[in-house]
């Protein structure tokens, strides 16, 4: 039976806020070369998600290292509206939250930043009673450390947690563990998955 139901953030509920789209988008719209910033970004990737990087140093690690006719507050804005809601899944997201069956977590990888801006723009505290995000607990997916961890704080057996995630590679780790895992592609063929499930 599944206590413990984790959703992942980016590509379930939200479009994803840092990834590679975004990347290329911000190379386009203040001039960048894209290249480079991919070079810049691989190694400090692991830091800056599990909270080792602060997003300003990112920031002058990878983007600011010369002289840039705009700002890092422009900068972060434009990494802020690259988030943007799911509806539906935001829709089952409260429909599952109001049913009352499981306790509600995330668990994503984002940098600190960017994870406090997502989650207070669109009310995700209002559903999840816990945060395991990359940041936070100092690893991420696709290792299976972040699921051992998420389990352990919120004192729950894996063969009981559930997870949702939009990419395969992020299950096999916590399918390994015992979780019970949902493959999403849309909002309603996870409302049939959970529906299937007794989560609603």
């Amino acid at each position: 039976m599944i206590s413990h139901l984790f959703f992942d953030i980016g590509g379930v509920l939200l479009t994803n806020g840092w990834d590679h789209a975004e990347r290329a988008r911000a190379a386009v719209k203040f001039g960048l070369d894209a290249a480079e910033v991919e070079r810049l970004h691989a190694p400090r990737a692991a830091a800056l998600e599990t909270g080792a990087l602060s997003l300003d140093d990112y920031l002058r690690q990878v983007i600011f290292t010369r002289p840039r006719a705009f700002t890092p507050a422009e900068f972060i804005a434009f990494m802020q509206s690259c988030s943007q809601p799911l509806p539906e899944s935001l829709a089952l997201l409260a429909e599952v939250a109001a049913a009352g069956r499981v306790r509600l977590g995330a668990l994503n990888n984002e940098s600190r930043e960017l994870n406090l801006y997502r989650i207070g723009t669109y009310g995700l505290a209002e559903y999840f009673s816990v945060f395991c995000s990359s940041c936070y607990l100092g690893a991420r997916k696709p290792g299976a450390e972040i699921f051992r961890r998420a389990s352990d704080i919120v004192h729950a057996d894996p063969q009981n947690c559930g997870f949702v995630d939009d990419r395969e590679e992020n299950l096999e780790a916590p399918r390994a563990l015992g979780f019970r895992c949902f493959h999403f592609t849309t909002a309603p063929a996870l409302r049939g998955d959970l529906t299937a499930v007794g989560l609603l």
